[in-house]
């Protein structure tokens, strides 16, 4: 079974951690712009709310049947 080589040398980023670094970084500028956003702000944590109320349902189904 042949091995992989690696192309990168130590300390070089490759391709996929630099792809991370970027879409990491969007959503911290996405999230500093919804931060200073009361209304945005509001409706991301409400939404919230309702997702997690939501899968707390569906968690607790079938609980009760034990």
């Amino acid at each position: 079974m042949a091995k992989k080589s690696k192309s990168n040398s130590i300390g070089a980023v490759s391709a996929e951690d630099d792809w991370r670094a970027e879409s990491d970084l969007r959503t911290m500028i996405e999230c500093e712009q919804i931060e200073k956003d009361p209304k945005r702000l509001k409706a991301a944590k409400d939404l919230a709310k309702k997702r997690l109320m939501e899968m707390a349902a569906i968690a607790s189904e079938g609980k009760d049947e034990s």
